[in-house]
């Protein structure tokens, strides 16, 4: 009797679960940003105390990438922001289709929510970047938004990530 095929051990590839990520973050994104513009008008009071002097809701329209650097004041820029935008977040798309390890998911993923919800949809929308989360009571000089957060963390996952061992080749 022959010896049945040993079968090679399943890779399992979690684009899917960066794509859940990237649309998590997105929504959770715009929802904190209709909250802030259209339920609390931060847009007319521009600023609200929430644990004062530490941190406080403030309204600022970023018409730059991340931190105001990269200024894109005139519709030529907006735009070439915006098509920047959609081509990162479509080489992320790709390349992250293939991963095979969680922690490169989730951070891809939060980074390619980060900019469709900032630099796509915001971009598209209102022609700049709503940022309201102020901790300059801490000595931290910008304000951002959660998708700037969610970049930042994907980031920082992926430099951890660069440091561990690589997983090991399965032998064929």
């Amino acid at each position: 009797m022959a010896d049945l095929p040993q079968s090679a051990p399943t890779v399992r590839h979690y684009g899917l679960l960066a794509y859940a990520v990237a649309a998590g973050v997105a929504l959770a994104d715009q929802a904190s940003k209709l909250f802030v513009l259209a339920k609390l008008h931060l847009g007319l009071i521009l600023q609200v105390p929430v644990f004062p002097p530490f941190f406080k809701l403030s309204m600022v329209w970023n018409p730059g990438v991340s931190f105001s650097l990269l200024r894109a004041d005139t519709a030529l820029g907006r735009w070439l922001l915006v098509a920047f935008a959609g081509a990162v977040v479509t080489v992320l798309a790709v390349f992250v289709r293939k991963t095979d390890r969680l922690l490169t998911a989730i951070a891809i993923g939060m980074i390619m929510g980060g900019a469709i919800g900032n630099n796509l949809i915001d971009r598209i929308r209102f022609g700049a970047v709503a940022d309201f989360l102020d901790f300059s009571g801490c000595f931290f000089p910008w304000v951002f938004n959660l998708a700037d957060s969610a970049i930042t963390l994907g980031v920082v996952l992926l430099l951890v990530e660069s440091f561990q061992a690589p997983k090991p080749k399965p032998e064929a």
